[in-house]
């Protein structure tokens, strides 16, 4: 179930409270647990058959929404869409959803492609800021934001990780995109895995943030933080390396 639209606005407000910038990020989830990326039909509309150009209404309607929320609400940024792999080429289709966006929100725009996907997206003139979701192994940051860099500066946008994180389980720091990773706690894992990462960001000028992933509207104890294998780093070693980092660079 999504959230009511009174809970959205009462979240956005209390972080305005505590002097907070707020990113609003509609993001859809398929009912049968198949992920977002996969969500794709025929590349010319068919007869009797779902389309895209039926799919991207309804998106627009479901984002139009959220927009017409964050201009009401002051958010700093919009995202208009989140590893939505299979969809990205279709450039026309989201070049005219990004226009309607800015019809109803005048704050900053950006896209969230998925890891691997930065220099395959053409039209990232579009949005105000490019971002994807940073969840690359642990040493292979180094190659991967030399890769990045080469499109943030053909666009000339700024850029951020909307997504970045890793489960606390054994291989979260060489696979931190497999969610469903069951096997052994290890809180070193996800040490590594930031370690690496804030590390490498550190080296370049480029990176200007991140959208740790996550951190759950109920989170689990403090107690609990020794045996958790999800993204969370709540009360983990991994909390304290990110709050060093951002202190340093603060």
């Amino acid at each position: 179930m999504p959230p009511k639209d009174e809970e959205i606005k009462a979240t956005i407000r209390y972080a305005q409270s505590l002097g907070l910038d707020v990113i609003l990020k509609p993001m859809i989830n398929c009912a049968d647990g198949t992920w977002r990326a996969y969500i794709n039909f025929f590349d010319i509309d068919v007869v009797c058959e779902p389309k895209w150009s039926d799919w991207f209404l309804a998106y627009r309607n479901f984002l139009l929404h959220y927009a017409k929320i964050a201009q009401e609400f002051g958010a700093t940024m919009f995202v208009v869409g989140c590893e939505l792999v299979s969809s990205d080429h279709r450039e026309a289709e989201w070049r005219k959803l990004i226009d309607d966006v800015r019809g109803s929100y005048k704050g900053l725009i950006t896209y969230n492609c998925d890891k691997y996907q930065e220099d395959h997206l053409t039209w990232w003139d579009a949005v105000d800021v490019i971002s994807s979701s940073g969840y690359y192994p642990y040493n292979q940051w180094d190659k991967e934001l030399l890769r990045i860099e080469k499109v943030v500066k053909k666009y000339n946008k700024p850029f951020f990780f909307c997504e970045a994180g890793a489960p606390s389980v054994e291989g979260g720091d060489l696979l931190p995109n497999d969610w469903t990773n069951k096997g052994k706690v290890s809180l070193e894992a996800q040490t590594r895995f930031y370690e690496g990462m804030l590390s490498a960001c550190a080296k370049v000028d480029f990176v200007l943030g991140f959208g740790l992933w996550d951190w759950k509207a109920q989170i689990y104890s403090a107690k609990q933080a020794t045996n958790d294998i999800d993204y969370a780093f709540y009360n983990k070693p991994a909390e304290k390396l990110i709050k060093d980092y951002y202190g340093r660079t603060n």
